[in-house]
């Protein structure tokens, strides 16, 4: 990267500083020795600046520095590694993986490295793991396991286009899949969920779900019933809420017979749930768990939330229901979350207590 032109009093004002260096190197030596001759190894280049601009690299082999005017700094040339570590990524079919990524690298312009990256190893590695991420969330799970050659290839590929601007240039990329902590969504999650969940389900969309737990109703021609305003319906046997409160409210609220003081103990946060509804509107809820037993209403909790979370009606009933977990929502944008996402995290403790 060269400098900008000098103007010639800045050229003359350059000269005269330098003569001056070149003088006292000369009065002070053979002492001044000591500090203005650096020995550069093979492996190395040596970047040095005079008074503030940058020169040609230097070495290998014997170098020599004005004092007090010249300032330098060492770059290694030779192939280096480091490793991305594994983090949690959710793929195209719903699945959640835990995958990492080993790299190898070179630096193959010295002045590049230098000029345009203050922490080229920071970069380079945060700059595999965006790549990592945006290509699997692409991908299922089966083709993430099945081409990793592949997708390591078009990963050594996304990742140089970035970095040779830097000086820097990416070898080897080998992608590593850690384990897989939860298997795709590709099909629902009808045999697991919790009879109370799946009455709810049952009692506000009118059977669509099939009831399989112990106790559960069994979806009949009668589940749903079409009346007119001004008659009102005859109550339903086994119907726990009124269906004319939104799905979201009945949902959240039979999560109260689940919270308990381990629970409590366990996540220590308060979630405030912004729920946008079918209609367009938005209804907040809140589920405390700082203190007793916990507890979950609706409204804005009496204190300030630790994480405010804003999801769809449907998102949220799939996610009560254990068919959408609160990371894979996060990575496909089906969650927002403002606050902690640690904190956010941990519902899944919450969703785990359904069992």
């Amino acid at each position: 990267m060269p400098d900008a032109p000098q103007s010639w009093p800045s050229c003359l004002c350059h000269g005269l500083i330098s003569f001056l260096g070149f003088l006292l190197l000369l009065v002070t030596f053979p002492i001044s020795g000591w500090f203005a001759l650096k020995i550069v190894p093979t492996y190395e280049r040596m970047i040095v600046f005079r008074l503030g601009r940058i020169r040609t690299p230097q070495g290998p082999g014997m170098v020599l520095l004005l004092p007090f005017i010249d300032s330098f700094q060492r770059v290694d040339l030779r192939t280096r590694a480091f490793s991305v570590p594994p983090c949690k990524l959710a793929s195209k079919d719903g699945a959640v993986l835990s995958v990492g990524a080993d790299v190898q690298f070179r630096i193959w312009d010295p002045v590049l490295s230098v000029m345009t990256v203050k922490d080229l190893n920071t970069a380079t590695r945060m700059t595999a793991q965006n790549a990592m991420t945006k290509a699997l969330l692409k991908r299922p799970l089966r083709e993430i396991q099945m081409e990793k050659l592949k997708i390591s290839d078009q990963l050594l590929l996304e990742i140089n286009d970035v970095t040779r601007a830097w000086g820097l240039e990416v070898d080897r990329v080998e992608l590593a899949v850690e384990a897989v902590l939860q298997p795709p969504q590709d099909s629902p999650a009808g045999p697991n969920l919790d009879s109370t969940l799946q009455q709810l389900a049952l009692h506000f969309l009118g059977g669509s779900m099939n009831s399989v737990a112990g106790g559960a109703l069994s979806p009949g021609p009668d589940t749903v019933e079409m009346v007119s305003e001004v008659e009102p319906p005859a109550p339903q046997v086994g119907a726990r809420l009124s269906p004319k409160k939104p799905l979201a409210e009945g949902l959240l609220t039979a999560l109260q017979p689940f919270l308990s003081e381990a629970l409590v103990n366990q996540v220590g946060a308060c979630y405030q749930f912004n729920v946008v509804l079918p209609s367009g509107t938005q209804s907040t809820y809140f589920l405390d768990l700082t203190t007793g037993q916990g507890r979950v209403g609706q409204g804005v909790p009496d204190g300030i939330p630790d994480v405010v979370v804003e999801m769809a009606e449907a998102d949220l009933r799939a996610l009560l229901c254990r068919e959408l977990w609160p990371l894979g929502a996060y990575m496909s944008g089906r969650l927002k979350v403002k606050g902690d996402l640690a904190v956010a995290m941990k519902l899944e403790a919450v969703l785990r207590a359904l069992k």
